[in-house]
């Protein structure tokens, strides 16, 4: 079992998509009740539920599972974990609820960016969840557990059906792919090693950095990633997000002048890691560290090319 537990009723799971450290959700207990947010893929259940049973809690005590968006490494288990809580509903922005209710479009959409064979093997059937337990949550919607007030915050750049949670006790974010990717093992004595992510097909950078901003105005002291964990939400964090933000963008413009627009800019962006990753001080060799990268070096780069080619089409 993997999980790990924090402060203020917060635990940690790891899901136990792709490897150790990489897919978080997070089970909150406030007063004998529960809530998830976001919950991996299919092969995901059997760790989430164990979690429950390790704080002494049965499915029956789990009265929300929240999703910050419909990406399948967040929600793609919802169906068949929401088919196993009884009590619970479903907390989901707007934009996601429909794909929630038939997930037929998001298995499309998935499989026309990792292929049908991997999004069998990686995430499994998507189980439609039931439309009367799905809450859609819209701007600052807000709910309690056990008394415990919750809200959502619109959340778009990564996604436009991305949402986050904002946790007052805590002073923390739940911000699903808003506040970047951290990698456990590039950690330095100078904090967590993050990359923003701008996995395709609805990155937008400036709605990004603008969301960015809307959360450090609430002067968050923890930020719960889910790839991977809580981090101090520190303003040169966020600072650094941004300026990496622009930078990538920036190299996925200059690629258009290149006669092979697609391998430079993956060239140009695992440069662009390596060399944070060395000014970081990690001691992996860069070999070591472009693996661990690679994944999200190739999202990135296609959600950037989508939105190059959108943005050309408006100019």
């Amino acid at each position: 079992m993997r999980i790990e537990s924090g402060r203020h009723g917060i635990h940690i799971v790891d899901t136990g998509f792709h490897r150790p450290r990489f897919d978080a959700c997070y089970l909150m207990v406030e007063n004998g009740r529960a809530v998830f947010v976001d919950c991996g893929t299919n092969h995901s259940q059997p760790h989430l539920l164990a979690a429950l049973a390790s704080v002494g809690l049965g499915v029956d005590a789990v009265d929300y599972l929240v999703l910050t968006h419909v990406h399948l490494d967040h929600a793609g288990g919802a169906g068949a974990l929401m088919a196993q809580l009884p009590n619970a509903r479903l907390v989901v922005h707007p934009r996601g609820a429909p794909h929630m209710i038939d997930p037929s479009r998001l298995m499309a959409g998935a499989s026309a960016v990792y292929g049908a064979d991997e999004v069998a093997r990686a995430y499994g059937h998507l189980i439609p969840v039931e439309p009367d337990r799905v809450i859609e949550a819209g701007d600052q919607f807000s709910f309690e557990l056990a008394g415990r007030p919750l809200v959502c915050f619109d959340a778009p750049g990564h996604a436009r059906h991305h949402l986050v949670l904002w946790d007052a006790r805590s002073r923390g974010f739940f911000t699903g792919d808003c506040f970047g990717l951290a990698y456990p093992e590039l950690d330095t004595a100078r904090g967590p090693f993050i990359l923003p992510t701008t996995t395709p097909v609805q990155f937008e950078p400036e709605a990004l950095k603008a969301t960015i901003g809307r959360m450090m105005a609430q002067e968050p002291e923890v930020m719960y990633l889910t790839h991977f964990g809580p981090i101090e939400a520190a303003p040169e964090l966020a600072h650094a997000l941004t300026m990496q933000i622009d930078s990538m963008v920036e190299l996925a413009v200059a690629a258009t002048r290149h006669p092979e627009s697609s391998p430079r800019l993956r060239n140009d962006l695992r440069m662009l890691y390596l060399d944070r990753a060395a000014a970081h001080g990690c001691s992996l060799t860069p070999e070591r560290v472009a693996g661990l990268v690679e994944m999200d070096i190739e999202l990135n780069a296609q959600g950037l090319e989508v939105w190059r080619e959108r943005a050309a089409k408006r100019a």
